[in-house]
């Protein structure tokens, strides 16, 4: 049935904020496939590690991330 897997920065996220992840995901499963599906849903939080993943070349360290976030708010 279905699974998700997000893959986010190692702590970044609260236990509130990853059981929230998991339970839209699920609701959102149930919503589409229908209800049947909601207990085989399994939706896997995976916190990576600093420095163990990048993107557009660049190494992604909680620092990198955090310049992202205040880059993305200053635009707004």
């Amino acid at each position: 049935m279905p699974f998700a897997n997000f893959k986010v920065p190692a702590k970044t996220l609260t236990s509130e904020q990853k059981e929230k992840i998991i339970t839209r995901v699920t609701d959102l499963c149930a919503e589409i496939y229908g209800e049947f599906a909601r207990p085989h849903t399994l939706v896997v939080v995976e916190e990576v590690t600093d420095g163990g993943w990048g993107i557009g070349g660049r190494v992604l360290t909680p620092a990198a991330i955090e310049e992202m976030a205040r880059s993305a708010d200053s635009a707004r």
